[in-house]
């Protein structure tokens, strides 16, 4: 049996460009001449200097961001970013509370972090599932709250808002690990972004985070060194070692996306793949079934179940194991929701999508 190109659904670490790797791959004994390997060289060496500041430049073209914003790559995930945000911001405001809209998994959890710093205000009613973003009318935003935050993508419930929160005025974070760079985006609403690289921009351990100048120095007192923006600001993201590979990585994925005609091309691909496969579910007569409202349904995470709205248990598996047989990996849901995940980041191709999509037709034959 041949071997079957192996086609990564996975919702991260995720599928990263060949072109990429292959890069990566010739530079990995001897990079650009110096005679060692990114993965051995000093992070206050010239030639690491030149791989960051590439890095950074590369962003802030990709995503216009603004001159009185800080590019910071900083470790510990968009999790270590569940402490660090309020760590660093929860203070702005004398109250001491926040705003957070909580639309599934991982809002959910900055949620529970934060309240170890302040008082968190969960702006609307308590959803009984994750597949909708509350109307904005029934928000009750706190006028005195020192940010308000969100999610943009949840990459385990497939929730993706298609809308920038309106916060009259109050500084605005969101944690847009799972569509950063997916579509162009206005940085300069939001006071903070932060980003984990391993979805859409690169491989595990480097947390991009953008920030507003006027925001930093107001950290509290009991703010580890290591989170402290201003400290990380001040020393170029060089406080202590960075993830000196994750973020040459990121460099090369970058260079990628602006070879490829940057957000606004991912955008229109994302679209496209998301369609695909959003369409064979709608019209399946109930044979695939997306719990997620219409209209905040992800372009990076598409959940579904298989035979019925529960799911059966049986049928999936057995799509599974199809899926498996045909080269496609890491299609199944996450642990907490069952079912089928497919994400669709910006290295997933039409090619690799429409495989899926050829796939799911031919089950739903077999099957009906």
């Amino acid at each position: 049996m041949e071997h079957k190109q192996t086609i990564n659904f996975g919702a991260g670490p995720a599928k990263l460009p060949p072109s990429v790797l292959l890069q990566a791959q010739n530079e990995l004994l001897n990079y650009s001449g110096t005679g060692i390997s990114v993965l051995e060289m000093s992070h206050r060496s010239s030639d690491f200097n030149k791989i960051i500041n590439k890095t950074e430049s590369l962003l802030r073209e990709l995503l216009n961001i603004p001159d009185n914003y800080k590019v910071l790559f900083l470790q510990g995930g968009g999790s270590g970013q569940f402490s660090s945000v309020p760590l660093n911001l929860i203070g702005l405001k004398e109250d001491r509370c926040a705003d957070y809209l909580v639309t599934g998994t991982w809002s959910a959890k900055a949620a529970k972090e934060a309240e170890k710093y302040g008082k968190v205000n969960v702006v609307h009613p308590k959803l009984d599932s994750y597949t909708k973003i509350p109307d904005p009318s029934s928000w009750t935003l706190n006028p005195s709250a020192s940010y308000v935050y969100y999610c943009s993508n949840e990459t385990v419930h497939g929730v993706e808002y298609n809308f920038t929160p309106e916060t009259n005025g109050v500084v605005l974070v969101s944690d847009m690990s799972s569509n950063f760079l997916s579509r162009p985006v206005d940085v300069s609403k939001f006071g903070l972004i932060f980003a984990g690289a391993q979805k859409n921009v690169g491989c595990a351990g480097v947390t991009v985070v953008i920030v507003r100048e006027d925001l930093l120095g107001h950290a509290l007192k009991e703010c580890p060194i290591v989170l402290d923006y201003k400290v990380q600001a001040e020393m170029n993201s060089l406080y202590n070692t960075p993830p000196c590979f994750s973020i040459y990585i990121m460099s090369l994925v970058l260079e990628w996306i602006k070879n490829n005609g940057g957000s606004a091309a991912m955008e229109m691909l994302n679209k496209q793949k998301s369609s695909m496969i959003y369409d064979i579910i709608n019209a399946s007569n109930g044979f695939y079934v997306c719990p997620v409202d219409t209209a905040c349904r992800s372009r990076m995470n598409v959940p579904f179940r298989v035979g019925r709205k529960e799911g059966d248990e049986a049928l999936e598996k057995e799509f599974l194991d199809g899926a498996s047989k045909r080269g496609m990996i890491s299609l199944k849901g996450h642990r907490s929701v069952g079912g089928i995940r497919a994400s669709l980041y910006n290295a997933v191709t039409l090619e690799d999508t429409k495989a899926l999509a050829d796939y799911m037709k031919e089950f739903l034959k077999d099957h009906q």
